[in-house]
Protein backbone atom coordinates (compact mmCIF):
# COMPACT_ATOMS: atom_id res chain seq x y z
CA UNK A 1 0.00 0.00 0.00
CA UNK A 2 2.76 2.40 1.00
CA UNK A 3 4.42 1.75 -2.46
CA UNK A 4 1.42 2.50 -4.30
CA UNK A 5 1.07 5.52 -2.75
CA UNK A 6 4.87 6.37 -3.14
CA UNK A 7 4.55 6.15 -6.75
CA UNK A 8 1.09 8.29 -7.32
CA UNK A 9 2.95 10.86 -5.76
CA UNK A 10 6.08 10.62 -7.78
CA UNK A 11 4.13 10.28 -11.15
CA UNK A 12 2.42 13.45 -9.62
CA UNK A 13 5.21 15.52 -9.34
CA UNK A 14 6.33 14.35 -12.56
CA UNK A 15 3.74 15.40 -14.07
CA UNK A 16 3.59 18.42 -12.61
CA UNK A 17 6.99 19.09 -13.80
CA UNK A 18 6.38 18.26 -17.64
CA UNK A 19 3.64 20.31 -17.79
CA UNK A 20 5.95 23.41 -16.38
CA UNK A 21 8.51 22.65 -18.64
CA UNK A 22 6.37 22.48 -21.56
CA UNK A 23 3.99 25.05 -20.89
CA UNK A 24 5.73 27.38 -18.97
CA UNK A 25 5.74 28.84 -15.04
CA UNK A 26 3.18 31.51 -16.08
CA UNK A 27 0.67 29.39 -17.99
CA UNK A 28 0.30 26.80 -15.24
CA UNK A 29 -0.19 29.73 -13.05
CA UNK A 30 -2.58 30.83 -14.90
CA UNK A 31 -4.55 28.19 -15.19
CA UNK A 32 -4.76 27.70 -11.46
CA UNK A 33 -5.69 31.34 -11.36
CA UNK A 34 -8.59 30.46 -13.91
CA UNK A 35 -9.78 27.51 -11.55
CA UNK A 36 -9.80 29.08 -8.27
CA UNK A 37 -11.64 32.16 -10.44
CA UNK A 38 -14.52 30.02 -11.74
CA UNK A 39 -14.73 28.39 -8.08
CA UNK A 40 -15.90 31.54 -7.09
CA UNK A 41 -17.90 32.48 -9.71
CA UNK A 42 -20.12 29.60 -8.99
CA UNK A 43 -20.71 30.96 -5.67
CA UNK A 44 -23.61 33.45 -4.99
CA UNK A 45 -24.38 36.32 -2.49
CA UNK A 46 -27.49 36.80 -1.08
CA UNK A 47 -27.66 40.13 1.64
CA UNK A 48 -31.09 40.29 4.71
CA UNK A 49 -31.64 42.75 7.06
CA UNK A 50 -33.44 41.01 10.17
CA UNK A 51 -32.19 42.94 13.37
CA UNK A 52 -29.71 42.30 15.44
CA UNK A 53 -26.88 40.74 12.81
CA UNK A 54 -24.96 38.48 15.49
CA UNK A 55 -28.05 36.34 15.40
CA UNK A 56 -28.71 36.40 11.24
CA UNK A 57 -24.88 35.67 10.95
CA UNK A 58 -25.19 32.65 13.27
CA UNK A 59 -28.83 31.49 11.81
CA UNK A 60 -26.94 31.26 8.47
CA UNK A 61 -24.22 30.34 8.91
CA UNK A 62 -25.38 27.24 10.28
CA UNK A 63 -27.33 26.52 6.83
CA UNK A 64 -25.59 23.44 4.94
CA UNK A 65 -24.79 25.09 1.26
CA UNK A 66 -23.79 28.52 2.81
CA UNK A 67 -20.07 29.57 2.51
CA UNK A 68 -19.68 32.31 4.88
CA UNK A 69 -21.40 35.27 5.94
CA UNK A 70 -20.30 38.76 6.59
CA UNK A 71 -22.60 41.25 9.41
CA UNK A 72 -22.35 44.52 8.41
CA UNK A 73 -24.67 47.90 7.18
CA UNK A 74 -26.11 48.84 4.00
CA UNK A 75 -29.35 50.66 2.98
CA UNK A 76 -28.40 54.10 4.35
CA UNK A 77 -26.86 57.20 2.77
CA UNK A 78 -23.24 57.49 4.48
CA UNK A 79 -19.95 56.31 3.31
CA UNK A 80 -18.41 53.50 5.17
CA UNK A 81 -20.73 54.16 8.32
CA UNK A 82 -19.38 52.72 11.89
CA UNK A 83 -21.84 50.45 14.81
CA UNK A 84 -22.16 53.85 16.58
CA UNK A 85 -23.27 56.02 13.42
CA UNK A 86 -25.37 53.17 12.85
CA UNK A 87 -27.08 52.66 16.39
CA UNK A 88 -27.97 56.28 16.69
CA UNK A 89 -30.22 55.99 13.63
CA UNK A 90 -29.28 58.73 11.52
CA UNK A 91 -27.55 56.93 8.84
CA UNK A 92 -30.49 55.55 7.46
CA UNK A 93 -28.63 52.07 7.52
CA UNK A 94 -29.88 49.00 8.66
CA UNK A 95 -28.01 45.63 10.35
CA UNK A 96 -27.46 43.21 7.76
CA UNK A 97 -25.87 40.19 6.96
CA UNK A 98 -24.72 39.15 3.19
CA UNK A 99 -24.40 35.87 2.72
CA UNK A 100 -21.75 33.63 -0.20
CA UNK A 101 -23.64 30.30 -0.77
CA UNK A 102 -23.14 27.50 -3.29
CA UNK A 103 -26.41 27.32 -5.14
CA UNK A 104 -25.42 23.77 -6.12
CA UNK A 105 -26.07 23.04 -2.37
CA UNK A 106 -28.66 25.66 -1.28
CA UNK A 107 -31.31 27.16 -3.47
CA UNK A 108 -31.83 31.11 -3.06
CA UNK A 109 -35.39 30.29 -1.93
CA UNK A 110 -34.26 28.06 0.83
CA UNK A 111 -31.91 30.86 2.34
CA UNK A 112 -35.16 32.52 1.94
CA UNK A 113 -37.44 30.59 4.31
CA UNK A 114 -34.52 30.78 6.75
CA UNK A 115 -34.56 34.09 7.26
CA UNK A 116 -38.36 34.30 7.67
CA UNK A 117 -38.63 31.59 10.47
CA UNK A 118 -35.77 33.66 12.10
CA UNK A 119 -37.56 37.60 12.01
CA UNK A 120 -40.62 39.10 13.04
CA UNK A 121 -41.86 39.92 9.42
CA UNK A 122 -44.67 41.90 10.68
CA UNK A 123 -42.61 44.48 12.98
CA UNK A 124 -42.30 48.18 11.58
CA UNK A 125 -40.18 49.13 14.50
CA UNK A 126 -37.28 46.69 14.93
CA UNK A 127 -36.73 43.48 15.72
CA UNK A 128 -37.79 41.95 19.37
CA UNK A 129 -35.72 44.55 22.18
CA UNK A 130 -33.73 46.13 19.43
CA UNK A 131 -35.75 49.10 18.63
CA UNK A 132 -35.04 51.57 15.60
CA UNK A 133 -35.11 51.59 11.73
CA UNK A 134 -31.69 50.32 11.85
CA UNK A 135 -33.52 47.06 13.36
CA UNK A 136 -35.98 46.40 10.53
CA UNK A 137 -36.40 43.51 8.44
CA UNK A 138 -35.72 43.36 4.43
CA UNK A 139 -34.00 41.47 1.70
CA UNK A 140 -31.72 43.00 -0.43
CA UNK A 141 -31.97 41.52 -3.80
CA UNK A 142 -28.95 41.45 -6.09
CA UNK A 143 -30.53 41.01 -9.74
CA UNK A 144 -34.11 40.51 -11.08
CA UNK A 145 -34.22 37.21 -10.25
CA UNK A 146 -33.44 37.46 -6.63
CA UNK A 147 -36.60 40.30 -6.29
CA UNK A 148 -39.00 38.13 -8.13
CA UNK A 149 -38.23 35.00 -5.69
CA UNK A 150 -38.48 37.96 -2.48
CA UNK A 151 -41.75 38.98 -3.54
CA UNK A 152 -43.07 35.67 -3.97
CA UNK A 153 -41.77 34.67 -1.17
CA UNK A 154 -43.50 37.23 1.22
CA UNK A 155 -46.53 37.14 -0.80
CA UNK A 156 -46.81 33.69 -0.02
CA UNK A 157 -46.33 33.75 3.73
CA UNK A 158 -48.41 37.05 4.18
CA UNK A 159 -51.27 34.54 2.84
CA UNK A 160 -50.70 31.83 4.85
CA UNK A 161 -51.99 32.95 7.51
CA UNK A 162 -49.36 32.53 10.38
CA UNK A 163 -49.07 36.06 11.58
CA UNK A 164 -52.39 38.09 12.84
CA UNK A 165 -50.45 41.41 11.62
CA UNK A 166 -49.66 42.03 7.88
CA UNK A 167 -45.88 41.03 6.44
CA UNK A 168 -44.11 44.11 6.05
CA UNK A 169 -40.51 43.01 5.59
CA UNK A 170 -39.02 45.70 2.58
CA UNK A 171 -37.59 43.64 -0.72
CA UNK A 172 -34.62 46.75 -1.83
CA UNK A 173 -32.08 46.82 -4.58
CA UNK A 174 -28.74 46.39 -3.09
CA UNK A 175 -26.48 49.49 -2.76
CA UNK A 176 -23.97 49.15 -1.17
CA UNK A 177 -22.80 46.84 1.31
CA UNK A 178 -20.28 47.76 4.09
CA UNK A 179 -18.63 45.19 6.39
CA UNK A 180 -18.93 45.88 10.62
CA UNK A 181 -16.24 46.15 12.49
CA UNK A 182 -13.64 42.81 12.73
CA UNK A 183 -15.41 42.31 16.88
CA UNK A 184 -18.90 42.07 15.43
CA UNK A 185 -17.61 39.28 12.50
CA UNK A 186 -18.11 35.86 13.81
CA UNK A 187 -19.63 37.24 17.52
CA UNK A 188 -21.72 33.92 18.13
CA UNK A 189 -18.26 31.88 18.19
CA UNK A 190 -15.83 34.30 19.77
CA UNK A 191 -17.76 35.20 22.98
CA UNK A 192 -20.10 32.33 22.72
CA UNK A 193 -21.22 33.09 26.85
CA UNK A 194 -22.36 37.18 26.41
CA UNK A 195 -23.82 35.72 22.79
CA UNK A 196 -26.57 33.19 24.07
CA UNK A 197 -26.98 35.53 27.06
CA UNK A 198 -28.40 37.85 24.68
CA UNK A 199 -30.30 36.14 22.31
CA UNK A 200 -32.37 34.34 24.96
CA UNK A 201 -33.30 37.92 26.07
CA UNK A 202 -34.01 39.27 23.11
CA UNK A 203 -37.38 37.35 22.84
CA UNK A 204 -36.62 36.18 19.28
CA UNK A 205 -36.41 32.13 20.12
CA UNK A 206 -39.53 32.55 22.13
CA UNK A 207 -40.80 34.25 19.16
CA UNK A 208 -39.79 31.65 16.48
CA UNK A 209 -40.96 28.85 19.27
CA UNK A 210 -44.28 30.57 19.31
CA UNK A 211 -45.27 31.16 15.74
CA UNK A 212 -43.23 27.69 14.26
CA UNK A 213 -43.10 25.57 16.88
CA UNK A 214 -45.96 22.61 14.98
CA UNK A 215 -43.77 22.97 11.90
CA UNK A 216 -41.16 20.80 10.50
CA UNK A 217 -38.37 23.16 9.24
CA UNK A 218 -39.28 23.61 5.43
CA UNK A 219 -36.15 22.65 4.38
CA UNK A 220 -33.57 19.66 4.83
CA UNK A 221 -31.19 22.14 4.86
CA UNK A 222 -32.55 23.95 7.91
CA UNK A 223 -30.41 25.55 10.98
CA UNK A 224 -28.97 22.72 13.96
CA UNK A 225 -30.52 22.68 16.87
CA UNK A 226 -29.31 25.95 19.00
CA UNK A 227 -26.57 25.27 22.03
CA UNK A 228 -27.53 25.15 26.05
CA UNK A 229 -26.99 28.65 27.81
CA UNK A 230 -24.39 26.36 29.72
CA UNK A 231 -21.38 25.52 28.38
CA UNK A 232 -20.31 21.79 28.91
CA UNK A 233 -18.14 20.88 31.76
CA UNK A 234 -14.62 20.46 29.87
CA UNK A 235 -15.64 23.47 28.15
CA UNK A 236 -15.79 25.25 31.16
CA UNK A 237 -12.63 23.87 32.50
CA UNK A 238 -10.84 25.28 29.76
CA UNK A 239 -12.19 28.67 29.56
CA UNK A 240 -12.84 29.99 33.12
CA UNK A 241 -9.99 30.55 35.23
CA UNK A 242 -8.74 28.22 37.86
CA UNK A 243 -10.72 30.10 40.71
CA UNK A 244 -13.57 31.55 38.57
CA UNK A 245 -14.20 27.14 38.19
CA UNK A 246 -14.09 27.12 41.54
CA UNK A 247 -16.44 29.54 42.86
CA UNK A 248 -19.18 29.73 40.00
CA UNK A 249 -19.17 25.13 39.50
CA UNK A 250 -17.92 24.10 43.05
CA UNK A 251 -19.19 26.63 45.02
CA UNK A 252 -16.06 28.01 46.68
CA UNK A 253 -15.12 31.21 47.83
CA UNK A 254 -12.46 33.83 46.73
CA UNK A 255 -9.92 35.54 49.05
CA UNK A 256 -11.83 38.89 50.55
CA UNK A 257 -10.30 42.19 49.40
CA UNK A 258 -8.09 39.93 47.18
CA UNK A 259 -10.15 40.10 43.52
CA UNK A 260 -11.05 42.05 40.93
CA UNK A 261 -14.45 43.96 42.12
CA UNK A 262 -14.26 44.40 45.95
CA UNK A 263 -13.58 48.22 45.35
CA UNK A 264 -14.62 48.97 42.05
CA UNK A 265 -16.27 52.60 41.78
CA UNK A 266 -17.02 52.52 38.02
CA UNK A 267 -20.17 52.73 36.50
CA UNK A 268 -21.48 49.40 34.63
CA UNK A 269 -22.69 46.50 35.39
CA UNK A 270 -22.42 43.36 36.40
CA UNK A 271 -22.94 40.07 34.62
CA UNK A 272 -22.84 36.26 35.35
CA UNK A 273 -19.30 34.98 34.12
CA UNK A 274 -20.44 32.03 32.14
CA UNK A 275 -23.79 33.12 30.63
CA UNK A 276 -23.72 36.71 30.37
CA UNK A 277 -26.75 37.51 31.90
CA UNK A 278 -27.13 40.75 34.26
CA UNK A 279 -27.49 40.29 37.58
CA UNK A 280 -26.18 43.53 39.46
CA UNK A 281 -25.35 47.29 39.10
CA UNK A 282 -22.98 49.86 40.48
CA UNK A 283 -26.15 52.00 41.25
CA UNK A 284 -26.23 49.07 44.10
CA UNK A 285 -22.98 48.72 44.50
CA UNK A 286 -21.89 49.18 48.25
CA UNK A 287 -18.87 49.25 50.72
CA UNK A 288 -19.62 46.89 53.38
CA UNK A 289 -15.69 46.45 54.68
CA UNK A 290 -16.01 42.39 53.68
CA UNK A 291 -13.66 42.49 51.18
CA UNK A 292 -16.02 41.28 48.41
CA UNK A 293 -18.35 43.09 46.11
CA UNK A 294 -21.70 43.92 47.99
CA UNK A 295 -25.08 44.86 46.42
CA UNK A 296 -28.38 45.97 48.24
CA UNK A 297 -30.27 44.27 45.64
CA UNK A 298 -30.25 42.20 41.87
CA UNK A 299 -30.62 44.54 38.74
CA UNK A 300 -32.75 41.43 37.37
CA UNK A 301 -34.32 39.50 40.65
CA UNK A 302 -35.46 36.91 38.23
CA UNK A 303 -31.91 36.16 37.20
CA UNK A 304 -31.36 35.18 40.45
CA UNK A 305 -32.15 31.58 42.62
CA UNK A 306 -32.31 31.81 46.09
CA UNK A 307 -31.61 28.12 48.06
CA UNK A 308 -30.85 27.07 51.95
CA UNK A 309 -27.13 26.85 52.21
CA UNK A 310 -26.48 24.37 55.37
CA UNK A 311 -22.52 23.89 54.72
CA UNK A 312 -21.49 26.16 57.76
CA UNK A 313 -23.04 25.65 61.28
CA UNK A 314 -25.22 28.41 60.75
CA UNK A 315 -27.73 28.54 57.91
CA UNK A 316 -26.99 31.13 54.93
CA UNK A 317 -29.18 31.34 51.75
CA UNK A 318 -26.94 30.95 48.77
CA UNK A 319 -27.39 32.78 45.58
CA UNK A 320 -26.85 31.30 42.34
CA UNK A 321 -27.88 32.55 38.67
CA UNK A 322 -30.88 31.54 37.00
CA UNK A 323 -29.63 30.37 33.59
CA UNK A 324 -25.91 29.43 33.68
CA UNK A 325 -26.75 28.10 37.44
CA UNK A 326 -23.34 29.30 38.66
CA UNK A 327 -22.48 29.73 42.40
CA UNK A 328 -22.34 33.49 43.16
CA UNK A 329 -22.04 33.89 46.92
CA UNK A 330 -24.77 34.68 49.56
CA UNK A 331 -27.33 37.23 50.38
CA UNK A 332 -27.43 38.73 54.09
CA UNK A 333 -30.24 40.85 55.75
CA UNK A 334 -27.69 43.19 57.08
CA UNK A 335 -27.52 45.88 54.61
CA UNK A 336 -28.07 49.57 53.70
CA UNK A 337 -31.69 51.02 53.10
CA UNK A 338 -33.42 50.47 51.21
CA UNK A 339 -33.61 46.77 51.19
CA UNK A 340 -31.77 46.11 54.21
CA UNK A 341 -29.99 43.40 52.48
CA UNK A 342 -26.20 42.68 51.36
CA UNK A 343 -26.14 40.38 48.70
CA UNK A 344 -22.18 39.23 49.18
CA UNK A 345 -21.09 38.16 45.42
CA UNK A 346 -17.63 36.51 44.38
CA UNK A 347 -15.43 38.32 41.98
CA UNK A 348 -14.93 35.43 39.93
CA UNK A 349 -18.16 34.77 39.43
CA UNK A 350 -19.09 38.12 37.59
CA UNK A 351 -18.23 39.83 34.51
CA UNK A 352 -17.97 43.99 34.62
CA UNK A 353 -19.35 46.14 31.73
CA UNK A 354 -18.24 49.61 31.93
CA UNK A 355 -21.17 52.38 31.09
CA UNK A 356 -19.13 53.14 28.00
CA UNK A 357 -19.26 50.00 26.22
CA UNK A 358 -22.91 48.66 27.34
CA UNK A 359 -23.97 49.27 24.33
CA UNK A 360 -21.29 47.61 21.69
CA UNK A 361 -21.15 44.47 24.01
CA UNK A 362 -25.30 44.12 23.59
CA UNK A 363 -26.57 45.57 26.77
CA UNK A 364 -27.86 48.83 25.55
CA UNK A 365 -30.88 48.62 27.18
CA UNK A 366 -29.25 49.85 30.55
CA UNK A 367 -27.60 52.61 29.32
CA UNK A 368 -30.20 54.83 30.45
CA UNK A 369 -29.70 53.19 34.07
CA UNK A 370 -26.77 55.98 34.15
CA UNK A 371 -28.86 58.96 33.08
CA UNK A 372 -28.77 61.72 35.54
CA UNK A 373 -30.78 63.65 34.09
CA UNK A 374 -33.85 61.23 33.61
CA UNK A 375 -33.57 60.76 37.34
Amino acid sequence: MKSRIIAAVILGMVSAALLWAIRGPEAVENEASEMKLKEEQNLKRATFAGGCFWCIEADFEKTDGVVSVVSGYTGGRSEDPTYEEVCSGRTGHLEAVQVLYDPDKVSYGELLAVFWRHVDPTDRGGQFVDRGSQYRTAVFYHDEEQKRLAEASKLELDRSGRFQRPVVTEILPLAKFYAAEDYHQGFYKNDPMRYKSYRLHSGRDAFITKIWKNDAPQSPKGLKKRDDVKPSDTELERTLTPMQYQVTQKGGTEPPFRNDYWDNKQEGIYVDIVSGEPLFTSEDKFDSGTGWPSFTRPLKPENIVERADRGLVMLRTEVRSRDADSHLGHVFPDGPKPTGLRYCINSAALRFIPKRDLTAQGYGEYVKLFDREGK
